[in-house]
């Protein structure tokens, strides 16, 4: 492997980590029902609630699918359709549907014993959502619609990567159309999803990663800043009545801040932080999986101490909170490795063996 390949691979590891993080920004507990987020919208909390889930949390996400196209773009595995499905099916489908029953059992398990402010089964078609996501917006693992949907993507890869570069076009943009419009239920419950991940693809066929790795860092992150200021306009605002041009600039942000976290995850990864930043990532799928139930467990008993969004010190405990939760996986994920390595293999996605 040449040394620009290798800085390509750190990059990836390194970006799935700080990606994910920042999804718990998006997670993040806050002790305030929608209602009362609602009322507290414009405050200064919320709006610094607003920004991290903005810049580190949704922002960061569709770099997750882009990297996932890119990967899956280079594969030979994907020459045999079904091996390869059967192979996504056991590192993406089935931790997911193992950690909603995990979810069930222990969020809705501390609402019935412990009277947790949680979710609950109310029938069987509801477990049946729950586990196998079903509707664009589960309950209590909220994160999982997008391991569902990349499941999906990573099925129709093979005829994907086979594909002229125009079919692809042709997809990414019914994807994009489908995303703004609202379409995509009960097949693809976020397109966006499928349209980053063909994005990923097609950046491979270009060499696109290597040209934005080869931009300086405030170019790569300028589109995203100016299209943040923008959509935090917008935000404060409250807008109404232009959902299609919002949804156009949302879009818009994703890609900007995709390409702005590749540029920053190529210079992570050559930096001093590079590497505790790869010990970190094989913990990095059981911390998507894992994260929501954590805050729900856990964010109330922490919440006693700092106060809800609105107290003094809600602020701090907002801050650390990624930071919090990552310790609780790499203990769980080390326990559970050495104690019943077959499972955490399974609940990883296949990334955790013995540690």
């Amino acid at each position: 492997m040449t040394a620009n390949a290798a800085r390509r691979s750190d990059a990836i590891s390194i970006a799935r980590v700080i990606c994910i993080l920042g999804v718990v920004y998006v997670h993040a507990w806050t002790g305030l029902n929608g209602h009362d987020l609602e009322v507290a919208r414009g405050t200064p909390q919320e709006n610094l609630r607003w920004l991290l889930m903005e810049i580190f949390g949704r922002s960061a996400v569709p770099l997750l699918g882009v990297i996932s196209g890119w990967l899956v773009g280079g594969s030979s595995r994907t020459q045999n359709w079904f091996a390869h499905v059967l192979r996504k099916a056991r590192t993406i489908l089935l931790p997911m549907v193992l950690w909603n029953g995990l979810g069930i059992l222990l969020v809705s398990g501390a609402a019935w014993l412990l009277d947790l402010s949680a979710p609950v089964p109310v029938s069987f078609d509801w477990l049946f959502q729950e586990l196998f996501i079903v509707s664009r917006n589960p309950d209590i693992n909220v994160q999982m619609p997008f391991l569902r949907d990349l499941f999906l993507c990573m099925c129709a890869a093979p005829l994907l990567v086979r594909s002229p570069a125009w079919l692809l076009v042709s997809v990414a943009g019914a994807a994009a159309l489908a995303q703004l419009m609202g379409w995509g239920p009960p097949v693809l419950m976020r397109p966006a999803i499928l349209f980053f991940f063909v994005i990923g693809m097609m950046a491979r066929r270009i060499g696109l990663a290597e040209r934005v790795a080869a931009l300086g860092l405030p170019i790569a992150a300028l589109p995203f800043l100016l299209l943040m200021a923008v959509q935090l306009h917008f935000s404060l605002q409250a807008t109404r009545g232009a959902a299609i041009e919002i949804g156009v600039l949302d879009l818009a942000v994703r890609v900007a801040a995709a390409a702005c976290f590749w540029r920053l995850s190529w210079a992570l990864a050559g930096s001093p932080v590079r590497g505790m930043l790869l010990r970190i990532e094989p913990f990095a799928f059981l911390l998507f999986c894992s994260h929501l139930i954590l805050i729900w467990l856990g964010g109330p008993v922490l919440g006693a101490l700092f106060g809800k969004l609105g107290s003094p010190l809600y602020p701090a405990y907002l801050l650390i909170q990624p930071l919090l939760v990552l310790v609780a996986v790499l203990l769980l994920g080390s326990m559970l490795s050495r104690a019943w390595p077959g499972m955490a293999k399974v609940l990883s996605g296949g990334r955790l063996q013995r540690t």
